[in-house]
């Protein structure tokens, strides 16, 4: 049961980026391009779109943590850690780096391959080499070495 919600939650969610048109990453940097405002060639529209999905985040967070456990779950697992450092703030950089360069964040980029997109399938295998290469520095860093985890 849980599969098939969580599958209608991201065929719901794949939609609204279509609907959105966050699929397109001439759209994303058409956003970004804060340069272009005079001329009139930004597009002010994905600011509605993220202040959309920060609303309802908002207000799905209220809604949910009033329950005493998740549906599919035994327990809530929210973040522990409050402190600034350092992966907080070059994580986040590096995510709106390829967000800019390339015009697509990870939804929207998954999305995009069913469109067969050449670009899509560029951006997410670097994702993916990315993910990896961050977990693999991660471990190291912890002083675990990529041996002794299991996928």
């Amino acid at each position: 049961m849980s599969l098939i919600v969580q599958f209608l939650i991201g065929l719901l969610f794949g939609s609204g980026l279509v609907v959105a048109g966050m699929s397109n990453p001439k759209k994303i940097q058409n956003f970004l391009d804060l340069a272009a405002m005079p001329s009139g060639g930004w597009d002010p529209s994905l600011a509605f779109v993220l202040g959309a999905g920060a609303l309802v985040t908002y207000l799905g967070y209220k809604i949910v943590l009033k329950r005493k456990q998740p549906i599919f779950d035994k327990q809530f697992h929210l973040p522990k850690k409050i402190a600034l450092d350092t992966s907080i703030i070059v994580g986040p950089a590096i995510f709106g780096i390829g967000w800019g360069l390339g015009g697509f964040c990870p939804g929207p980029a998954f999305t995009a391959l069913g469109t067969g997109s050449s670009q899509a399938m560029i951006f997410v295998a670097a994702m993916l080499i990315g993910m990896i290469a961050a977990r693999i520095i991660a471990l190291k860093h912890i002083g675990i070495t990529t041996s002794t985890v299991k996928a």
